[in-house]
């Protein structure tokens, strides 16, 4: 029996979608990187001020989700995967390995900031982000150690939809301008993020289901 293949129009139309959700993507990061993290290359901004108390242990933080962040989006090209498996393996354990860090730091500077005036609402609101980022990291670290890659993929999908979370927050934040009333504002878009974050990947994973359905 022949191979099914996709149809030019079928392979056009699943690369616009996909190319389409990471560039919105890439637009909330530059966006962020923008507006919110310009401080990180001016060092006479007055936000270092708020930072002082705590800044030694939001740079690992900065850089393990960063990096998390970042390299995300090359562990769901199919080119990169089949073509060089190696560099997918490394990049995937790079991602694990930002978000065992920066999640639990995230929230232990959260705690921190509690004595800075912070609320203990909020600080609830990131443990659960990054316990969610965490599991769903976890879940889909051992099904590729047991090489189950069907389920690896979709607990990836997962994860860095809560990875996202971060990005959305602010957006939204800086958008409406909500960002000005500080954690009374930020705390309900968290919750909201990450209560549709499963949601919206699950949804991409039983849309990449019927396409490959249709295509079988």
């Amino acid at each position: 029996m022949a191979t099914p293949t996709l149809s030019p129009l079928s392979q056009v139309n699943r690369l616009r979608a996909k190319d389409f959700l990471f560039a919105f993507i890439g637009l909330m990061i530059a966006y962020v990187i923008f507006h919110n993290e310009r401080f990180l290359i001016d060092a006479k901004d007055p936000i270092w001020n708020h930072y002082e108390p705590f800044k030694w242990w939001l740079l690992p933080h900065g850089l393990a989700a960063a990096c998390a962040l970042l390299l995300a989006p090359m562990q769901f090209s199919d080119r990169l995967r089949q073509r060089f498996t190696k560099i997918h393996r490394v990049v995937g354990r790079i991602y694990v390995a930002g978000v065992l860090i920066g999640a639990p730091l995230g929230a232990y500077l959260q705690f921190f900031k509690e004595g800075l005036g912070g609320t203990r609402s909020f600080s609830i609101a990131t443990v659960v982000d990054a316990a969610l980022w965490m599991i769903t990291t976890g879940i889909a670290f051992g099904f590729i150690l047991k090489g189950r890659t069907l389920q690896h993929r979709q607990w990836m999908t997962r994860s860095f939809a809560v990875a996202i979370v971060f990005l959305e927050v602010r957006v939204i934040a800086g958008i409406t301008g909500w960002e000005t009333q500080g954690d009374k504002a930020f705390e309900p878009i968290v919750w909201v993020c990450l209560a549709f974050s499963l949601l919206f990947a699950d949804i991409v994973i039983q849309w990449q289901e019927l396409s490959r359905t249709r295509r079988t």
